[in-house]
């Protein structure tokens, strides 16, 4: 193959997962993540949320709230909330525009699909974009378990076909407006699992074929801090993995940090993952020992100008790094 034939292959075949297609994203608040998405939560897709208690599952729709207000001022943003663990005062610490925010009612599949119907209908209407999130789908129950008596036997398949009809139904509405549909889902054990994965979700397999990102998330560890003696926790590492993406690579991860009552640390998020790319740091001219001094003092003086300076860096490093993967030809 020839020079010319070849760079006009990488070109198209990079074109897959670069930031320069014409879909709209909404920021996850952390600049390495939206390179695993592929640029962020796309409009007009579904994307499923997944982790284990305290992975910041919540505290990502509420950054995913808060980019939407900034990128979207004209949009509309819906929190259907089935858990009653919501605490609005923090959200509003980490930056959600709660008053901006039309909180959903109801805790059954039935009423869900009320909702999101009545929402696609006024979006594709109005032609304006929306964020909706559900948290979390493993909290809503559906009509015939709330109607039946707690004592009576179930075979537990009813909300999982609720759920196959719901996105059946509603999927190609989701599609024409411009409204980004996040599920957060709760984790739960395969039980006697022998092969496969030994984690799933409640609701069936309809996300599996309906969601267009799903993220799995974990965390790693604790980040603590001590005064005066006294060690608390102030954060934790997360590791996020793109198990299905439909707007990009799968199979991509990246870790961040997140801080109690701030969100995620992408400055420190970057920092750590150019350190561990070879010759990341170079090209920036920082001393790896230094940065998680760095992180905190460009947070403090909120140095936007650095912010997006580090910001494009890391990308155009990613997206660099991820070519290099890439197959030289096409098959076809």
């Amino acid at each position: 193959m020839s020079k010319k034939k070849s760079e006009e292959v990488s070109k198209i075949v990079g074109n897959y997962f670069t930031e320069d297609k014409p879909k709209e994203f909404i920021h996850s608040g952390c600049t390495l993540l939206d390179c695993v998405l592929g640029g962020g939560y796309p409009l007009g897709r579904v994307v499923n949320i997944v982790g284990d208690k305290s992975s910041n599952k919540t505290g990502l729709a509420i950054e995913a709230f808060a980019n939407f207000n900034i990128q979207f001022p004209e949009g509309t943003m819906y929190y259907h909330e089935a858990e009653a663990a919501f605490d609005i005062d923090y959200a509003k610490t980490l930056g959600m525009p709660v008053d901006k925010v039309s909180f959903v009612e109801g805790n059954t599949i039935e009423e869900l699909f009320n909702s999101l119907d009545s929402v696609c209908k006024f979006h594709r209407e109005n032609n304006t974009p929306g964020l909706y999130v559900i948290d979390s789908l493993d909290a809503l129950s559906d009509k015939a378990e709330k109607e039946r008596d707690i004592g009576e036997g179930s075979f537990g398949a009813a909300k999982a076909k609720k759920l196959s009809e719901l996105f059946r139904r509603l999927i190609s509405d989701i599609e024409k407006t411009m409204v980004c549909l996040i599920v957060i889902s709760q984790v739960r054990d395969n039980i006697g699992i022998t092969f496969g994965s030994k984690h799933t979700r409640s609701g069936g397999r309809a996300l599996d074929f309906y969601a267009s990102q799903i993220v799995w998330l974990a965390e790693i560890k604790k980040i603590t801090k001590t005064v005066k003696g006294v060690e608390r926790p102030t954060g934790a590492w997360i590791r996020a993995k793109c198990k299905k993406n439909k707007i990009s690579l799968p199979f991509r991860e990246c870790d961040f940090p997140i801080l109690f009552g701030f969100g995620v640390d992408s400055i420190l998020a970057n920092l750590v993952w150019l350190k561990d790319i070879k010759g990341g740091l170079e090209g920036l001219e920082i001393d790896p020992k230094t940065i998680n001094s760095l992180s905190t003092k460009i947070i403090e003086e909120q140095d936007f100008s650095y912010m997006n300076k580090l910001e494009s860096y890391t990308k155009d490093l990613w997206y660099e790094t991820e070519k290099d993967f890439l197959p030289k030809s096409r098959k076809y």
